[in-house]
């Protein structure tokens, strides 16, 4: 019989392959811990290279401009503190990141409350529903502190009641309702709807003890240890990780790693009593350890359904410990993906280097001109030999520039044929030019 609902308002795996190589057992966590980080690292490395061609970028081209204009050190120190920030920036990106591949749980307190309701026989009703007694019970449940979440995070959504379970099972008294029709019964699947608690009814009118069964719904799952293995490790239900570690830490702490041969763990009595052999393998342990693994204990809970209409005490509350998802995580997930800022920032950064290319433009035209104004003659002979030879470069004539100084140079026979040959050229491209105009004038 199903329940009716009411509506309203990976490490592990790591884990368990760190005992196939119990030599480098240390090394192989840094190994894991540089894997993880594999990404962080990439990111801090493009963010230096991104941030030196930046800083480049901002930068004036020489000192002197640092000189000329004494108020420009304000933006130098604005630049190397912005420097800083973004550094910091970008650490507390990367230490957020590896927090978030982290299970972030919280404990907190669910308070369940069970209370029934009896609807006494009505002999002048109508319908058939109304002339048979009956009662009602519900089991409905809050987190105390939903309140304090919502104050981390505005977009907190309150977590349904059922999400917190696995399963949940209610046992009527089988003299009462027969063997068929004593158990109610709610399991999670792929398809549940979450629901904010669980009714049932049934037709009666004497008391009824009942016992709820609540399988919390661990995420990751959690397991019972063996009994003998709980009072070993001071262990009673935890992640399957958790205990390996314990396992771990159980066999440094008694020295059980064999000193010829690391791949195997001599068991001291009471591994001996749990494992059931003198000697193992690292390798042999996780799956050793299935067997060794129980499904954890649900919440029991016996409850009277009162049909005493004097019975003032009709609702029972207890308080359940859970673990729930940090709420500053949704915070932190939302901080590495916002760009709410990103075009603005762009945008000044554009702004600002336009502005330094602006002022080291100037400071360009100003050291011509103050050159000018110093020596002229000597400026005008420096700056033409410079245009010489950008000429020469970009043309790939080939000279001497001690012999093109001199005037012999230039009355040499070659020159008359050039002058010749240039104002021949003239000649025929005037005469072109008056030609093409007189055509033009005549159509």
């Amino acid at each position: 019989m199903k329940l009716k609902t009411q509506n309203s308002v990976n490490t592990t795996t790591y884990c368990h392959y760190l005992f196939f190589f119990p030599v480098q057992f240390d090394w192989i966590l840094g190994f894991l811990f540089l894997k993880s980080n594999t990404l962080a690292v990439l990111n801090m490395i493009e963010y230096i290279a991104s941030e030196t061609l930046r800083v480049g970028r901002f930068n004036f081209s020489s000192d002197q401009i640092r000189e000329l204009v004494p108020e420009s050190q304000a933006y130098m120190d604005l630049l190397a503190f912005e420097r800083k920030l973004d550094q910091t920036i970008m650490r507390k990106r990367v230490d957020i990141q590896e927090a978030l591949k982290r299970p972030m749980k919280q404990k907190r307190k669910l308070r369940l409350y069970i209370s029934n309701t009896f609807n006494p026989a009505k002999p002048d009703a109508d319908d058939s529903d109304g002339s048979i007694a009956s009662w009602e019970l519900r089991v409905e449940g809050k987190l105390l502190d939903d309140v304090i979440s919502s104050m981390y995070d505005s977009d907190y959504l309150k977590r349904k009641f059922s999400s917190f379970f696995k399963s949940l099972v209610i046992e009527l008294d089988k003299d009462l309702y027969g063997p068929d029709n004593h158990l109610v019964e709610w399991h999670r699947t792929p398809t549940t709807q979450e629901t904010d608690g669980f009714q049932v009814k049934r037709p009666g009118d004497v008391s009824v003890r009942c016992t709820l069964l609540l399988m919390l719904d661990y995420q990751p799952p959690q397991f019972k240890l063996d009994p003998r293995l709980a009072r070993l490790l001071g262990i009673h239900t935890q992640t399957r990780s958790c205990i390996i570690q314990a396992l771990w830490q159980y066999v440094k702490t008694n020295k059980l790693q064999d000193s010829h041969d690391k791949e195997y763990i001599n068991c001291d009595k009471y591994f001996q009593q749990i494992f059931d052999c003198p000697r193992l393998k690292f390798s042999e342990i996780p799956q050793r350890l299935t067997n060794l693994l129980l499904p954890p204990d649900p919440i029991v809970i016996n409850h009277v359904i009162s049909v005493d209409p004097n019975d003032q005490k009709k609702t029972a509350c207890y308080d359940i410990d859970v673990e729930v998802e940090d709420p500053l995580k949704s915070q932190m997930s939302s901080f590495l993906l916002s760009t709410a800022n990103q075009q603005e920032i762009a945008s000044l950064d554009n702004k600002i280097h336009e502005t330094i290319e602006s002022i080291n433009q100037l400071k360009i035209q100003r050291d011509f001109m103050l050159s000018f104004s110093r020596d002229p003659k000597g400026y005008i002979q420096d700056w033409l030999k410079s245009q010489s030879r950008d000429l020469k470069m970009m043309t790939d004539v080939v000279g001497n520039p001690e012999e093109e100084r001199r005037a012999a140079f230039y009355h040499e026979p070659w020159s008359q044929e050039a002058v010749s040959r240039y104002f021949y050229c003239k000649i025929q491209q005037r005469r072109q030019e008056l030609e093409q105009a007189l055509a033009v004038r005549n159509t």
